[in-house]
């Protein structure tokens, strides 16, 4: 990735947060690599090096800085296939994708040759997959080192190094310290948490009003600070619960201690959900332009695209929500949280079920799922879209090529274009997805199907964030 240094070092000058996460700052004087907003002292201009990622700082010898923490730095919002991709591949190694295997299983899951997964993320990031796997190892642990109060051991497998002498001895040998040099002083008592940065302004009470209409009982609840939820990835289950930190710059996550094995993929979850990696400048920016979105722009700025932690869940409550009111479509998808969802104990008795995953929807019978009080034709979408999940048909992950999910969505009964791209808008986090015939969309617009789609043309790539704009405009949103 190209970056033009006198921009870069503007922005280091000033400290300027809509660059946090955009690249990073190495002084060739300290062999220490910083985020732009470091609140070190900005070193000579003739000392500076900008690297588009943290892997490619370290690939050239720098280590993170203590101060700033580039681990904490919010991702990159890129929509271009490029970069859309350099992300899928970042989630996907966070999520540990390469701890036990190759960097072609990784590609194969991204349907790209592992030659061209190497050579895009050398273009774009200067590393190649391992090494960008290496770099994000390093900064999960260094990051639970400093937030948590997990053993040396836990945190090692926690980041998905396969033995506690592999992460010493890489710990040591990238960073010139023992990882017990990096312990912070969490405390014991507040249990297993952490904080995610993002770039401002975030409307979070936007967010969870939105967020709590939509809380399937049992499995979410929200209230005017949290966003809380039970958790099952695998074998492992548990409850997060999400706030905004006294920061006002993070979010803070609470996790049970049983997570602690999945923390990396409870961590890109969460920022997939909340939309953290979002440039909230370029899109104000851009859809500032219409005069339409102008004005609703100006009272919310920082608006988000909710994601999804669980993008079957997503996909079902999409499917519940056809021709229903938002609290309908609530009360369904707690009847099929409680049918279906397996039981768990929580410390919030507002949480008791795990959603239901594919694996149990598909072996329902269609007369169960309509006793809950859902149409026999959407009763058959849901066990279609499990199974097309099982077999991996669809996939409803970040990672997924969003124009085959969509044209796959709208093979199966009972989904046609507005639920393929609401689920590509938030199971998938395709910001440019436009369930353009949506009602609500064409009165906030004020025009017709294809007036709106021609119009829409000029809000590219950010049309998932112009539809959330025009349905606040009305104060109703899907």
């Amino acid at each position: 990735m190209l970056l033009d240094s006198d921009a870069c070092f503007r922005a280091v000058r000033a400290r300027d947060r809509r660059f946090d996460g955009r690249f990073f700052t190495a002084v060739a004087t300290t062999g220490i690599y910083c985020r732009p907003i470091c609140p070190v002292r900005a070193a000579k201009r003739e000392n500076m090096r900008f690297f588009s990622s943290a892997a490619a700082a370290e690939g050239a010898g720098f280590r993170p800085c203590l101060r700033c923490r580039p681990e904490r730095a919010p991702g990159l919002a890129t929509v271009d296939a490029a970069g859309r991709l350099i992300g899928a591949a970042i989630a996907g190694i966070e999520e540990h994708a390469l701890s036990n295997a190759r960097v072609g299983d990784l590609a194969a899951s991204l349907g790209i040759s592992d030659r061209h997964l190497r050579r895009v993320t050398e273009a774009e990031l200067g590393v190649s997959p391992i090494e960008l796997a290496q770099t994000q190892r390093l900064l999960l642990a260094k990051r639970l080192l400093g937030e948590t109060t997990l053993a040396l051991t836990e945190i090692a497998f926690a980041s998905g190094f396969g033995s506690l002498r592999r992460f010493n001895a890489l710990f040591k040998s990238r960073y010139g310290l023992s990882p017990r040099a990096l312990r912070g002083q969490a405390d014991a008592e507040t249990g297993l948490r952490c904080q995610l940065e993002f770039r401002p302004p975030l409307a979070w009470e936007s967010l969870l009003a939105y967020l709590r209409l939509r809380a399937i009982p049992g499995v979410e609840w929200v209230d005017g600070t949290h966003y809380r939820r039970t958790v099952a990835i695998g074998d492992i289950r548990g409850w997060i619960a999400v706030s905004r930190a006294k920061s006002g710059v993070a979010l803070e996550v609470e996790m049970s201690p049983s997570l602690a094995p999945v923390i990396g993929a409870i961590i890109v979850r969460v920022k997939r959900q909340f939309d953290l990696g979002a440039a909230p400048d370029a899109v104000s920016a851009l859809l500032s332009q219409d005069a339409t979105l102008a004005h609703v722009v100006r009272r919310l700025p920082g608006l988000r695209v909710p994601g999804a932690f669980d993008g079957f869940e997503l996909a079902v409550r999409a499917v519940l929500g056809q021709q229903v009111s938002v609290k309908a479509a609530t009360t369904l998808a707690g009847r099929w949280a409680q049918s279906f969802g397996a039981a768990i104990a929580t410390p919030y008795p507002e949480l008791n079920r795990l959603t239901p995953p594919a694996q149990r929807m598909a072996v329902a019978a269609i007369d169960d799922i309509a006793a809950l009080g859902i149409v026999g034709s959407r009763a058959r979408a849901l066990t279609a879209l499990a199974q097309a999940v099982i077999e991996r048909r669809v996939v409803l992950t970040y990672a997924a090529n969003v124009e085959e999910q969509i044209e796959a969505l709208q093979r199966l009964p009972g989904i046609g274009p507005w639920t393929a791209q609401y689920i590509a808008m938030r199971a998938l986090h395709w910001p440019d997805a436009f369930p353009g015939g949506d009602l609500m969309l064409l009165k906030a617009a004020k025009a017709n199907k294809r007036e709106l789609h021609a119009r829409a043309e000029a809000w590219r790539p950010w049309r998932a964030y112009a539809a959330h704009y025009l349905w606040q405009s009305l104060g109703v949103s899907p």
